[in-house]
């Protein structure tokens, strides 16, 4: 079961991580202004920095669940 949980998780992040590149593959800069594109892009990798830090914290904490979880019932 444990094995199971964690291939599930990792087809997820795997999933996601492909999503994320796909979303910013996409994304249009539509300012004319030079200092807004360099902002825009900024903002982009820090939103795509701060999705995969909350990515890892959420795996990080399953990871714990499970061994308080094993560790309880030994």
């Amino acid at each position: 079961m444990l094995c199971a949980s964690l291939l599930l998780l990792m087809h997820c992040m795997v999933s996601l991580r492909r999503r994320i590149k796909k979303l910013a593959s996409k994304m249009v800069i539509t300012s004319g202004n030079e200092e807004d594109k360099g902002n825009q892009e900024k903002e982009s990798k820090e939103e795509t920095i701060l999705a995969m830090l909350g990515i890892i914290g959420t795996i990080l904490n399953l990871i714990v669940i499970i061994f308080v979880y094993i560790y309880t019932t030994l």
